[in-house]
């Protein structure tokens, strides 16, 4: 089976460079290219790499960003310019980087090392090692909640913002719903919502937030209400209260 990787840059001839080293290698397959983070985020979606090769100046988003509003995690080779503390950071046993320009050879260690590592089934260490890392890199950067800690049978849960998929009001309590599992937390949903990128979540009803990236389609009802469909399937339709915000985000 072919590691199906992506290509983000913004620069042309860096993509088309990086495609026409990668002809050389049997065990991947170039599904798309995408010169910004907008473009790459739709089309990780939609493609569901094994791995993408990423810049991480590009005008709309950086690297970092893109990595952030990912809900599935893929194997991921740096490609800059630019040999920053950031990117050392990044130099470890799950995750490469390569400095422009880089060569065939230089590549191939890069390859081999995610070859190996989907070989020993690492994906799941990978995943925790890039969550931790963009977790160290949102704190400093953001005010925004990006992680929450809860306390479960006398344990610490961390949920990460990025792996919800929405969060409905529930008395007191506000239910967290991630493909895993719903978890409770004490915590009204407009404090909650203040402590949220508002880029990334979206108010549709007092009573429920929606993760943007898990919104599949939405619809015009009536009366200024929309139907909201999620990536698991669930409907929720929406507040007149709140028609500004989604026309602003339908824009």
């Amino acid at each position: 089976m072919k590691l199906r990787c992506i290509i983000i840059d913004d620069e042309y001839l860096a993509r088309q460079r990086l495609l026409k080293l990668l002809e050389n290698f049997e065990d991947l397959l170039v599904v798309a290219t995408c010169k910004n983070g907008k473009d790459a985020l739709e089309k990780i979606t939609l493609k569901e790499p094994d791995l993408i090769f990423l810049d991480i100046q590009m005008p709309d988003m950086n690297g970092f960003t893109v990595l952030s509003k990912l809900h599935l995690k893929p194997y991921v080779i740096f490609t800059t310019a630019y040999d920053t503390f950031a990117l050392k950071a990044f130099e470890i046993n799950a995750v490469d980087y390569l400095l422009k320009p880089f060569d065939e050879d230089r590549l191939s260690m890069a390859i081999e090392r995610i070859i190996q590592l989907k070989k020993r089934k690492e994906s799941s260490l990978l995943e925790d090692q890039i969550k931790k890392l963009l977790s160290t890199y949102q704190s400093t950067q953001t005010n925004y909640l990006h992680k929450i800690t809860l306390k479960t049978r006398g344990k610490d849960v961390t949920i990460f913002i990025d792996d919800v998929i929405c969060f409905k009001s529930d008395g007191n309590y506000v239910k967290i719903i991630t493909e895993a599992k719903t978890h409770l937390h004490r915590i009204t949903m407009n404090t909650l919502y203040k402590n949220l990128d508002t880029n990334q979540f979206l108010r549709i009803h007092r009573s429920i937030i929606l993760n943007k990236i898990y919104i599949k389609q939405c619809t015009y009802v009536n009366n200024n209400e929309f139907r909201f469909v999620l990536k698991n399937g669930e409907e929720y339709i929406s507040s007149r209260k709140y028609s500004t915000s989604i026309t602003a985000y339908l824009s």
